[in-house]
């Protein structure tokens, strides 16, 4: 009779495998428009190696993608990205971008499942790719906050200024962030979480 050797099973990477002190884990989504910086943002603030769906921009995008200011992009998201990342031994949140053309929102509505939250990637070389983002989320009734991506080339404005131009309410945090930065990213997904808990622990208004 033969014996055929089996194959040794192959697992999680130690580093990928989830802390057992766990007892809290939060879908959170990183939106924005094309190129704005949601790829960049999740892999620099993953603990597990970042899943991606990027693929290289071809001649079939011409005069369908929008790359005004940013014609140097080579590569895009066509389905998502996903990181994890823990704030806490009992708190992990686990992260996904949306890709940012429009001839792929269809697949946010399978992304928004379960998500308590999103922050909003804002390029200020392109304001206006954000306007239709910002909309779908109001719509949608998704609590988010509002992070202003740092790029070299970018004009920078007062905070006041940007609030008013995407129609912020103040109520709505809006922060500085570099999405290269791991510490930045870091801090606005606290910025949402801190957000998410006032919204759960601040009456609501008389009518």
């Amino acid at each position: 009779m033969d014996c055929k050797i089996s194959e040794p099973v192959v697992g999680p990477r130690s580093e990928d495998v989830l802390p057992a002190s766990v007892t809290t884990a939060v879908k959170v989504v990183i939106v924005g428009g094309f190129g704005v910086g949601k790829t960049t943002l999740v892999g620099s603030v993953s603990e597990i190696r970042p899943l991606t769906t990027e693929e290289t921009m071809t001649q079939a995008g011409v005069g369908v993608d929008d790359i005004a200011g940013i014609e140097r992009k080579t590569e895009t998201t066509v389905a998502m990205d996903f990181g994890r990342i823990s704030l806490s031994d009992e708190l992990v949140l686990y992260l996904f971008g949306t890709p940012g053309q429009q001839r792929f929102w269809f697949l946010w509505n399978g992304l928004f499942e379960g998500a308590l939250g999103a922050v909003v990637l804002i390029d200020t070389r392109r304001l206006e790719v954000s306007f239709d983002v910002i909309g779908r989320l109001e719509e949608r009734g998704v609590p988010f906050i509002v992070a202003i991506n740092a790029f070299p080339d970018g004009p920078t404005y007062p905070m006041s200024e940007l609030r008013v131009a995407l129609d912020i309410p103040d109520s709505v945090p809006m922060i500085d962030c570099d999405a290269r930065d791991r510490v930045s990213s870091r801090d606005a997904l606290l910025t949402l979480m801190r957000y998410l808990h006032t919204l759960t622990t601040t009456p609501p208004e008389p009518r």
